[in-house]
């Protein structure tokens, strides 16, 4: 299933992340919370000066913003390039803001700078 194919969540769905979400991330909150639902994503890591990594990311789904959310992300179909992190589902759904953003304006899916380090523990 293509990002292009996910049904938003009802306002009323969304309205529950409003408060955590910054204002201008708002308008993809629906199509972010619908993704999120599905529990899966696949992509491609834009890797620069050579050909991208595919991935497939899969996450728990918590009910609350402040519930936590475990994401698991494995880079080329290999097991030896897995990572995880466990971050609150709120800003979790935020880095699937990203994604969608990513994939409007690239036509690529891939998460943000941000979601990497929060993942690789850079900033830790």
């Amino acid at each position: 299933m293509s990002l292009e194919q996910i049904q938003p969540a009802t306002g009323q769905q969304a309205s529950v992340y409003v408060p955590y979400i910054q204002s201008n991330k708002r308008n993809g909150l629906p199509y972010a919370i619908g993704l999120y639902q599905k529990g899966v994503v696949e992509g491609q890591r834009k890797i620069e000066n050579s050909d991208n990594i595919s991935f497939i990311a899969t996450w728990n789904v918590a009910t609350l913003p402040s519930d936590l959310t475990r994401c698991r992300i494995q880079f080329d179909g290999n097991a030896e390039l897995s990572y995880e992190m466990i971050v609150a589902s709120h800003e979790f759904i935020s880095f699937l803001i990203e994604l969608i953003e990513n994939n409007k304006r690239y036509r690529a899916a891939d998460f943000s700078q941000a979601f990497y380090r929060k993942l690789l523990r850079i900033d830790d």
